[in-house]
Order: structure tokens, then C-alpha cells, then sequence
């Protein structure tokens, strides 16, 4: 089963596309919530969450639920986190580094192309390297270990032409040195259906799910 923290505006997304459209049990978690013995999944929406007007992520990187996690990842347990959820991660200390402003200074929406640099982990396992995934970003803080994607341009190539943020090296997405926690700033929920401009967003969800089976934390439920 998915927790989905119920914390910003990307929350009906990803349970849209985790109950509906993957047909996988999924259930809302409350940040002051510590139990995630039930879980093999957590996920970490993207959107604007409290607190932001201090630091993107500041606030709840430091709710009782975050600080259950290393406990839950330390057992076995996947974490992503998209957009706003990945600045949690960063800022809880789960995942390297910071968010910084977009270079322009702006709030960019809009679809980006991503080149998979590692597919080696345990959401990644389903893409090929060097394959190139098209996904929406709808951010103002995203400039930027393990790099798992790079924002590129629509011929996979990794230019300046093709970072819609300045983020470093043109990085889009990272794991952790298990290879269980991922950050990401695209947001793959908003890519999993046709009528809504691609499915490239599901790779990531079929690879965990593969995962998932494999490790047979799915037979132990």
C-alpha cells in the first residue's frame, strides 16, 4: 500500500493516479501521523505547502510524520518524493543538497524532456539509459548523490537550452545511495495519462511496483 501525505495541492493527483488509473490501494497519511508500519510506499506530493514563505519544505520537513521516515526507509520502505515533496526531503536530510530560486526568478509551468542517466534503482529499473521521458514542472524553487535524470532537450541532448531552472549540471531528479528515496522536481502524476499530454510519469510508477513484487513486500501484507 501507498501513503500519500495529504499536505499540498498535488494530493488528488497522485491518488488519482495511484487508486484509478494503477488500481493499487492507497490511503491518506496525517503529517502528525508516526505509524507507517502499514506502508511499503510513501509519497511525498508536490504543490505549495505551509510554511513556504520561510523556505520551500521548511515546515514539514520537521512534522512528526517526515521524522518517522529514516525508521520506515530503514526497513525497506520506498519514498518519492515530487516537486515540493523533493525540498522536504532535502530539507529533512533524506536527500542531499538544497532548492534554490529558479535562476530566472520566476515561476515556471511547463513540459520539460528528461534523459535517464541511472537505471539502477528501484524506479528507474523499467526506462532504458539514455531514454528520453517528457514530464511537466510547475515550480519556483528548483535550481539544484546519485542523478537519476537531467532535464535535456527533446533530442536527449543536456544543454543549458534544455534546463528550465539552472538547476546544476541540469539536474531534475536524485536518489539516495540506496537507491530508495527519490526526489524529483517533475511531476510524474501529471503525466500518466494520455488526455493529459503523455504517459512518460508512469515508468516510474510500474518500475516501483516491479520493485515492490520482486522484494514480495507485496506477499507480506
Amino acid at each position: 500500500m501507498s501513503g500519500l501525505f495529504r499536505e499540498s495541492e498535488s494530493q488528488e493527483d497522485f491518488h488519482y493516479v495511484l487508486g484509478e488509473v494503477l488500481q493499487q490501494p492507497v490511503k491518506y497519511v496525517w503529517h502528525r501521523d508516526r505509524n507507517l508500519a502499514e506502508f511499503d510506499c510513501i509519497v511525498l506530493p508536490g504543490g505549495f505547502s505551509y510554511g513556504d514563505y520561510l523556505r520551500a519544505g521548511a515546515i514539514a520537513g520537521r512534522s512528526p510524520v517526515v521524522e518517522a521516515l529514516p525508521e520506515f526507509i530503514s526497513r525497506g520502505g520506498f519514498v518519492l518524493g515530487s516537486c515540493n515533496g523533493f525540498q522536504i526531503l532535502c530539507e529533512a536530510g533524506l536527500l542531499p543538497g538544497a532548492l534554490m530560486r529558479n535562476e530566472c526568478l520566476q515561476y515556471r509551468c511547463q513540459s520539460t524532456y528528461l534523459v535517464v542517466e541511472n537505471t539502477e534503482t528501484p524506479f528507474t529499473r523499467g526506462m532504458r539509459p539514455g531514454q528520453v521521458l517528457k514530464m511537466p514542472i510547475s515550480h519556483g524553487e528548483g535550481k539544484q548523490s546519485q542523478i537519476v535524470l537531467r532535464y535535456c532537450t527533446e533530442d536527449g541532448r543536456v544543454t543549458k537550452a534544455g534546463n528550465p531552472n539552472g538547476s546544476l549540471e541540469n539536474i531534475a531528479g536524485i536518489v539516495n545511495d540506496e537507491g530508495t528515496v527519490l526526489g524529483l522536481m517533475p511531476h510524474p502524476e501529471r503525466a500518466a495519462e494520455a488526455v493529459m499530454g503523455g504517459t512518460d510519469g508512469l515508468i516510474i510508477f510500474h518500475s516501483l511496483l516491479g520493485s515492490l513484487v520482486e522484494d514480495g513486500s507485496f506477499l507480506k501484507r
